[in-house]
């Protein structure tokens, strides 16, 4: 007998979503099914480019599909888009699908390195990726990410400058060279709305905001005026920098916006010449702080002189050293935080390790 479709479906119902627990068919991933003979091709949709099982998701469709009878060749293409979200009258940025804030309790600890290359990263994989300076006080994406020049205006709206396939804007695009920010509260609040809602992002598939260290204004802010998804929270293996980041946590829990996860920065430092690894920091690493505080731990990124130099040079570790062992835990990441970002928007906050309580009274 002839193959036909619902034997193609059926056989890819053996095919399971590692997180969501659920076959490929029932989660609507498969969006065709061509038979031609003896040769079946298939396209399946995953909900975010940088997957990070989306080979072994093709491998296991392809051996299910040669499963069947009759069945000679077979060609899944695996292909992505992120799901829109649900925007209201107010939203400022309601062609965002995924607005992620990157925090920290304590400076110091690679903050906007880690943005920098999580965004390049998922940029990388083709997705449609913003990064969004909101550390009025100290921003440093520019020189990151190698620009100098100024944005220009569309009408009512400032267009951001874009680099290394990269949407970006920045307080630092539109300051003088070495000048300092002294504002209060509410300047800063009105400045993080207009980062927001007066630039020309378009469409995007994931915006990350590298917020200023600290549970300032700032952050309240975003939390209070962004459709923020969750948030990301990095920190280095020192017990200061542990307690600190624990502090963000419970800021952003009592804001009710979900803790994506925790990255360990400068975890340790392999020696050039011998590989031997040593701890630079004794101290409360990424693994045990997300476990403390009972949300995912995305990674950790080696310290490694070759990303600060990279930076420093405008052009992130990723591009710069791609087989390095930083810009490998990098990718890693961007394919946790994005898997992460796809189990909340199709299971909601349940999926999530801890999801976040009923909002408290702020002080």
């Amino acid at each position: 007998m002839p193959v036909t479709q619902d034997d193609v479906l059926q056989a890819l119902r053996r095919v399971q979503d590692p997180d969501l627990h659920r076959d490929i068919v029932t989660l609507g991933f498969v969006k065709d099914v061509r038979i031609v003979g003896s040769r079946v091709e298939a396209v399946v949709e995953l909900t975010t480019p940088a997957c990070p099982v989306k080979e072994i998701l093709r491998e296991e469709a392809v051996a299910a599909i040669l499963s069947i009878p009759d069945v000679e060749e077979a060609d899944v293409e695996m292909t992505a888009r992120v799901s829109e979200r649900k925007s209201k009258p107010d939203d400022l940025i309601p062609n965002v699908k995924r607005c992620i804030a990157i925090a920290s309790g304590k400076g110091g600890v690679g903050k906007s390195t880690v943005t920098v290359n999580l965004a390049v990263a998922l940029a990388s994989e083709g997705a449609s990726v913003g990064l969004l300076d909101a550390d009025v006080y100290g921003p440093s994406i520019p020189l990151m990410m190698g620009c100098a020049e100024r944005p220009l205006s569309d009408g009512n709206k400032i267009v951001p400058i874009e680099r290394h396939g990269v949407k970006m804007m920045s307080l630092g695009f539109l300051l003088e060279e070495d000048s300092a920010v002294m504002w209060r509260g509410p300047m800063v609040a009105g400045t993080v709305r207009q980062l927001l809602e007066d630039v020309a992002w378009g469409d995007l598939d994931y915006l990350l905001v590298d917020l200023p260290p600290g549970t300032g204004d700032a952050p309240m802010s975003l939390a209070q005026l962004a459709p923020l998804m969750g948030v990301v929270i990095v920190a280095t293996p020192q017990h200061v920098a542990a307690n600190i980041a624990g502090k963000s946590v419970q800021l952003f829990r009592r804001l009710n916006t979900t803790i994506l996860g925790v990255v360990e920065n400068m975890a340790g430092f392999a020696c050039p010449s011998c590989g031997h690894v040593s701890q630079v920091f004794a101290g409360l690493t990424g693994r045990e702080l997300a476990a403390r505080h009972g949300v995912p731990f995305l990674g950790s990124v080696p310290l490694d002189p070759i990303v600060s130099a990279a930076s420093d040079d405008g052009r992130p570790a990723v591009l710069a050293h791609p087989e390095s062992a930083p810009s490998k835990a990098f990718r890693e990441i961007a394919g946790e935080l994005a898997r992460q970002a796809s189990i909340l928007a199709l299971k909601g906050e349940e999926a999530v390790a801890t999801p976040s309580p009923k909002p408290a009274s702020m002080p």
